[in-house]
């Protein structure tokens, strides 16, 4: 599970409420300079170890710096005295059966530094059989890969050690939705998502309404490498348009529709109101591996005309993909949506050494009666193998066919 700890990271930060601070009237369990027998964990790169007193500066930046703030329920203000009573709290719980085991994750930094870099743990989950990961880096540590390096690390020890009198069999996460350098740490380390619950963790502001969280695990004899690819949607510049990522503020281009309810699934139209919940989940398809979606953009401009994608219905993309696409009213009639889909169909053909996708065959859905849609497909190569018969709902009443599109480029069939 991703805890709030003193101190989380962008690149991992996982969300969950941190320890009590010590307070006068309770006697420490431990001096702060006494260290336990914690296990030293490494792989030569990164570095668990004991918390220690000399870690609480860090730990104050760490618990202040506004991703950690964003993403967990680190006590807010944060001082030296958190601090210091939450490391003394992790070092007693290593002398405690049931308890968590945290770590420090130290690093070498460019000028050869050991640094302290944030904090991982390990919590007993609903069984002695079951463990929680937590997690978080300091803001200088973050975009290095620390943290996934440091998951493997706990995970291993996990799976190698009767932690809380039984053999560990699986290891959850959670994480705040939209917490991605959360999302990616422990995807880089194998772990299998499970998908969202909803109102599953306080709002770290202290909003009234809880917030969603996505969730994976991870069981012995798991990789611990990443099970799916993460596609990221690169730059591609046409005549025209450019194919970039979505930004947030591209819901000011997003303009009405009045295409008939046959053309399109309602789910997967640009509309205002459902920009994010759209954007999110195409960002999420992409962290699967099952999606890359484009904004199409005027390229004089940079103004938002339409989207176009690649996508799979069976998991992530392999040697197939489907091409979709769509625009508003007044990016139409200029020969934009036939450059995208070239710019698309050109990169998902395009061998992986050289950057694209390495599909050997497309394939397309349209309305029959979309006849600018077919003719896009048909500008790119796409030739009609099927019909299927009454399959759309008419806005006027009755149905509509449906055909299927296929582009298999020289030597597919090989």
């Amino acid at each position: 599970m991703t805890r709030a700890y003193a101190g989380w990271q962008a690149d991992a930060v996982t969300a969950t409420s941190q320890p009590p601070a010590v307070t006068p009237d309770v006697a420490p369990a431990v001096k702060p300079d006494v260290k336990p027998d914690v296990p030293v964990l490494t792989d030569g790169v990164v570095t668990l170890r004991a918390h220690s007193v000399e870690d609480a500066d860090a730990i104050v930046e760490q618990s202040t710096d506004p991703d950690s703030l964003r993403w967990t329920t680190v006590p807010r203000p944060y001082g030296r005295d958190d601090a210091l009573g939450w490391v003394e709290h992790n070092l007693a719980a290593w002398g405690e059966p049931g308890a968590t085991r945290s770590w420090a994750i130290e690093w070498t930094d460019d000028t050869g530094a050991s640094r302290y870099g944030g904090t991982i743990d390990l919590r007993p989950g609903a069984a002695p059989s079951v463990g929680e990961l937590g997690f978080g880096l300091h803001p200088d540590a973050r975009g290095r890969g620390l943290m996934s390096r440091a998951v493997r690390l706990v995970v291993g020890y996990a799976f190698a050690n009767t932690v809380w009198g039984a053999p560990v069999g699986r290891v959850h996460w959670r994480a705040v939705v939209g917490n991605w350098g959360s999302r990616r740490a422990v995807w880089a380390a194998g772990f299998t998502f499970h998908g969202t619950v909803p109102g599953s963790h306080p709002d770290p502001e202290g909003g009234p309404q809880a917030l969603d969280t996505w969730t994976g695990s991870i069981t012995p004899g798991d990789p611990l490498t990443a099970r799916t690819p993460w596609l990221a949607p690169t730059e591609i510049i046409g005549e025209q348009v450019r194919l970039r990522p979505w930004r947030p503020d591209d819901v000011d281009a997003i303009e009405p529709r009045d295409d008939p309810d046959n053309w399109m699934p309602a789910r997967s139209i640009l509309r205002r109101e459902t920009f994010p919940a759209w954007l999110l989940t195409r960002q999420e398809r992409m962290s699967e591996g099952t999606a890359l979606d484009w904004c199409v953009a005027d390229l004089g401009t940079d103004r938002a005309l339409g989207s176009v994608t690649l996508f799979s219905r069976g998991g992530p993309i392999g040697d197939a993909a489907e091409l979709g696409y769509q625009f508003f009213p007044s990016a139409r009639g200029r020969g934009a949506a036939k450059e995208a889909a070239r710019l698309a169909v050109a990169h998902a053909l395009a061998p992986v050494a050289e950057g694209g996708l390495g599909v050997r065959r497309l394939v397309a859905e349209t309305a029959a009666d979309n006849e600018a849609s077919n003719a896009v497909l048909r500008s790119v190569g796409f030739t009609s193998f099927g019909r299927e018969h009454a399959v759309d709902r008419l806005p006027g009443g009755g149905w509509g066919d449906g055909l299927h599109w296929e582009l298999l480029p020289p030597g597919a069939t090989d």
